[in-house]
């Protein structure tokens, strides 16, 4: 016997949950630094905390923000059509992502504190958003 049956309606986000909201704004946040990492990786390095890299080394960066756009395209699509846990064990997963880029840039010792903190803020957003969703009810506006 299946002990998870099929998802039911309640276990979506619906436009009256916050928590929709959060994801497709942290959907749109992510779209927007795979687009920027694409278009201008010298501002894409800057902000990751490395220095930027010359010729071929570009590519890596780019590489970057194809991840942070296929990150935000998960999160979109899977905030609006599937369940709550489904977008709660992308995030919850996707906490490899900010957690490796913490560990480069230290390694690296490129990055200042800010560049340090925004990977650290990253991975606490994922990390809350992804316990927020897997509680059972939302809280209503009053």
């Amino acid at each position: 016997m299946d002990r998870h049956p099929l998802a039911t309606r309640d276990d979506r986000l619906t436009p009256s949950d916050p928590r929709l909201w959060v994801v497709l704004a942290m959907a749109l946040v992510f779209f927007g630094l795979g687009g920027l990492f694409l278009a201008a990786p010298a501002l894409g390095a800057l902000i990751y905390g490395v220095p930027e890299p010359a010729g071929i080394g570009r590519t890596y960066l780019r590489a970057i923000g194809a991840r942070d756009a296929a990150l935000a395209l998960y999160l979109g699509g899977l905030g609006l059509l599937s369940t709550r846990r489904a977008v709660a064990i992308v995030l919850a997963g996707s906490l490899v992502i900010p957690a490796c880029d913490l560990a480069l840039v230290l390694s690296a010792g490129t990055a200042a504190w800010w560049q340090i903190g925004l990977h650290g803020v990253s991975a606490g957003v994922l990390a809350l958003t992804a316990l927020w969703l897997v509680r059972r009810g939302h809280t209503k506006s009053v």
